[in-house]
């Protein structure tokens, strides 16, 4: 090995992504949720996003509560990908119309062994839940055909086109900063336009539409940060409580034999974007230790709500929603903007317990 591959292997090995807590390492959280109408006309309603309600091996909910002033309010399951959600109704004249979740849960950092092999597979079910396409994601046309003959041609294996897929995503997408939220996931538009510029929804939805047009399972999970990285990367969780606009979806695919393999191209591409000083190349250090790290593991300083898609929102007089990430609130029939809590209004904060 020369000289300066053997300086920069030390240094990523030394990077904070190798520090990660034991496996058994659990810790649990509260999120709360506080939503307000502020100037409510005729009926208003409100539907917030609860974790994950099914346990996993890196995810146990624990439990939500709530409170406010709403006639109605109750825990949903909405759609065919069984979005979990809190809705909350108010009735005409109510004044200062509020609702506050407050949702408990534990996490552990999640990683994967890829080189594993065993039994494990889909049901037909499954399958086809994984596989189908979605308003803002098809899986024909030039998004099946940029996954054959750009993104992973050659591959054959369920491994090999998760790996080539989020190769490709971090090679040839960027995150652009001036995208609204975390962008709307509309992966034709952007391969329609050429401009694969963009955040999570839209680089992660990426990789689940090509994932999909290849028969591979895949599926966006929903979610939200909710304590600073433990790895040293500021870039990658909020600095303070306050976690309003610290929303992040993250994907998955399966492969055969291994089972679901966690990924998540999109936050490379944020680590080369914003970790200090800034406009990292993808032969930093840092990028490097992220890109490997990405490909079998979650970091799990965050919160998982869902893994659904054209989201219909119940009672609603409004348009369906590709995905629930955020608060959402209406009154009037008229529904309100979902990526302005200061205008909503809306605060989510997070403690660790």
């Amino acid at each position: 090995m020369k000289r300066r591959e053997l300086l920069g292997a030390a240094v990523v090995a030394a990077l904070p992504w190798r520090r990660l807590r034991a496996a058994t390492g659990w810790r649990t959280f509260e999120v709360t949720t506080r939503a307000e109408i502020s100037r409510p006309q005729g009926v208003s309603r409100a539907w917030l996003p609860v974790p994950l309600n099914a346990d996993t091996d890196w995810q146990r909910a624990l439990g939500n509560t709530w409170n406010g002033n709403a006639k109605r309010m109750e825990e949903m399951r909405v759609g065919k990908y069984g979005v979990p959600m809190l809705y909350a109704e108010w009735a005409p004249g109510t004044e200062a119309p509020f609702v506050e979740l407050k949702s408990k849960f534990s996490t552990r950092d999640r990683a994967v062994d890829i080189t594993r092999s065993g039994a494990q597979s889909l049901g037909s079910a499954e399958i086809a839940l994984y596989t189908a396409p979605t308003e803002s994601i098809p899986c024909d046309g030039l998004v099946r055909e940029t996954a054959l003959v750009r993104v992973a041609k050659g591959a054959r294996t369920d491994l090999e086109k998760g790996r080539a897929i989020y190769e490709w995503i971090v090679q040839n997408t960027l995150r652009d900063p001036k995208t609204r939220g975390c962008g709307t996931g509309n992966i034709k538009a952007m391969l329609e336009s050429g401009n694969l510029g963009g955040k999570c929804a839209d680089l992660n939805g990426l990789f689940v539409g090509f994932a999909r047009s290849l028969g591979v399972p895949a599926r966006d999970v929903y979610g939200i940060r909710v304590a600073s990285s433990a790895l040293g990367y500021k870039s990658l969780g909020p600095s303070t409580p306050v976690i309003s606009k610290a929303q992040h979806c993250r994907a998955e695919f399966f492969a055969e034999g291994v089972g679901w393999i966690p990924v998540d191209p999109a936050d490379v591409r944020k680590v080369i974007l914003e970790e200090p000083p800034g406009q990292l190349s993808l032969e930093d250090s840092k990028v490097e230790a992220a890109r490997k790290r990405l490909f079998g593991s979650w970091e799990m300083n965050w919160l998982a709500f869902n893994a659904g898609h054209d989201i219909e929102l119940p009672n609603s007089t409004g348009p369906k929603l590709p995905f629930l990430m955020y608060p959402n609130g209406e009154t009037g029939g008229e529904r309100l903007d979902q990526l302005d809590p200061d205008n909503f209004k809306y605060t989510i904060t997070a403690r660790e317990i």
